[in-house]
């Protein structure tokens, strides 16, 4: 065993949230280090949110080109690989690159608590000791592998399904949401005959119809075959093929394909050899673990952020988290506020919601106007032949202030960022409204739902003075 270390701060876990924890701890002045088992960066950055983008990219990039010039060839899809091995790469080496910089020590192995006080880092059969003052737990999630499909062979992971070295004949994807479409949509524009198999009653579940329907209509577009109600039961792998067994209605039915993909949710890594056990650190039926308000577990030295800990299991909750912690653990008054966390899906057209739903709004009895304009009379997604769509904002109908909103469309996942600024500073749709954007942009969307809802806020004022008057 080596010499014991001692820090401050021990970080496990390098993904979006961990290394954000280490750099943000650094930066406070504490004596810092982050213990990663496999690649700095985790899972987003290498087998995830990265490595996914860049393949989606680079789908649309082919598809557009076939789309004006069949004869032209078009790219490789081993190229689309080495594109997306590309910018991994550059990515993993951006994170260590800031961590170095922060005078963060980066250890490599797997950790187990030893204690409240102490960790094992072991790495080849060599293990090395380490003493913190505090620790913050990232260790983010892993695929969910169901029982009757275990991985392996023809059945994929979103990992496998993102390092294929060739564009399969034919794809089964069981679980139709925000992975499963994705890479669906992905796989299909590089010409893979694409089935979503999906046990709801529509994909992406979680999300209003009225703005999955642009959605399903693009992924019919993409000849995407999607079988609702369906749960996969078994699998027959053969030598080029597999058949995969469901039932739909209470009856068995079959489908083949070269492979079949699962992406029916993540587990929580907070099993194996973390140690929490060992140190009493309790968890929930679902395996994850139990914080407050700064990210602090039972144990007060402990935190734990991301997707081992409640809600949804997005990087950038992660990362928002881990300042939260960093931040408690050097005295800062810092508490996790989660009204404005963005949801979005890289679909074609892309989703994004944050804040309430009118669901959700109805739920709680908020009075409320909604305001909308579509993206079919926006010069800027016309000329970007992106006419599919909307914004819809959610507004607070005494007030004004924007408690939701939701966008279909070309480049959703960029535009839902204002609307969450709005929703966090406790903006109205009137700031929204008289906010000059630039013309001609996709921005101007969000300007003219705003604009709509003002107008019906004014009208719902303007009934209430003459009923007044009435009286």
């Amino acid at each position: 065993m080596s010499q014991l270390i001692s820090v401050d701060t021990l970080v496990i876990g390098s993904g979006p949230g961990g290394y954000v924890a280490a750099l943000r701890s650094a930066q406070l002045g504490m004596k810092t280090a982050i213990v990663e088992r496999d690649q700095i960066g985790g899972v987003c950055t290498h087998v995830g949110c990265i490595p996914s983008k860049a393949l989606i990219a680079e789908s649309h990039r082919h598809q557009l080109l076939h789309q004006w010039n069949k004869a032209v060839p078009s790219a490789s899809f081993e190229e689309a690989q080495s594109f997306k091995q590309m910018i991994v790469n550059k990515q993993s080496g951006g994170v260590k690159y800031l961590l170095m910089n922060a005078g963060v020590t980066i250890l490599e192995g797997e950790a187990s608590l030893v204690d409240e006080h102490t960790a094992s880092i072991e790495q080849q059969g060599i293990e090395q000791r380490i003493s913190f003052k505090h620790a913050i737990l990232a260790t983010g999630s892993r695929p969910i592998e169901l029982q009757a499909l275990p991985f392996g062979g023809r059945i994929l992971s979103s990992t496998e399904a993102l390092s294929l070295s060739q564009i399969p004949s034919s794809l089964i994807i069981i679980g139709g949401g925000y992975i499963g479409v994705e890479l669906g949509q992905m796989y299909a524009k590089f010409g893979t005959q694409v089935t979503i198999l999906e046990g709801g009653e529509q994909v992406l579940p979680g999300f209003e119809t009225e703005l999955t329907a642009p959605v399903i209509r693009q992924l019919k577009s993409d000849r995407i075959t999607i079988i609702t109600g369906a749960t996969a039961v078994a699998a027959e792998q053969g030598e080029d093929t597999l058949t995969l067994h469901y039932l739909k209605n209470q009856e068995q039915q079959n489908i083949s394909a070269e492979y079949a993909l699962v992406t029916v949710g993540r587990k929580p890594n907070t099993d194996g050899r973390l140690g929490l056990t060992r140190i009493g650190l309790p968890l929930t039926s679902r395996g994850l673990i139990e914080t407050d308000g700064q990210c602090r577990t039972v144990i007060p030295n402990i935190f734990a952020i991301g997707d081992i800990t409640a809600g949804p299991a997005l990087a950038h909750k992660a990362s928002y988290e881990a300042k939260v912690a960093a931040e408690s653990i050097a005295g800062e008054p810092s508490v996790v506020d989660y009204k404005a966390i963005p949801l979005v899906v890289f679909s074609e057209p892309e989703l994004a919601s944050v804040g309430l739903g009118e669901t959700e709004a109805k739920e709680q009895a908020i009075p409320f106007v909604i305001g909308k304009s579509a993206f079919g009379i926006n010069g800027r997604a016309l000329a970007m032949q992106s006419g599919e769509g909307f914004v819809k904002i959610i507004a607070d109908q005494t007030s004004g202030i924007v408690v939701g909103a939701q966008i279909v469309g070309v480049e959703a996942s960029s535009l839902i960022s204002e609307l969450a600024l709005a929703i966090e500073m406790g903006a109205t749709v009137e700031d929204l409204a008289m906010t000059i954007h630039p013309h001609p942009t996709l921005g101007e969307v969000i300007m003219e739902a705003a604009d709509n809802a003002v107008r019906k806020i004014m009208m719902l004022r303007n009934n209430r003075r003459v009923g007044e008057l009435a009286q």
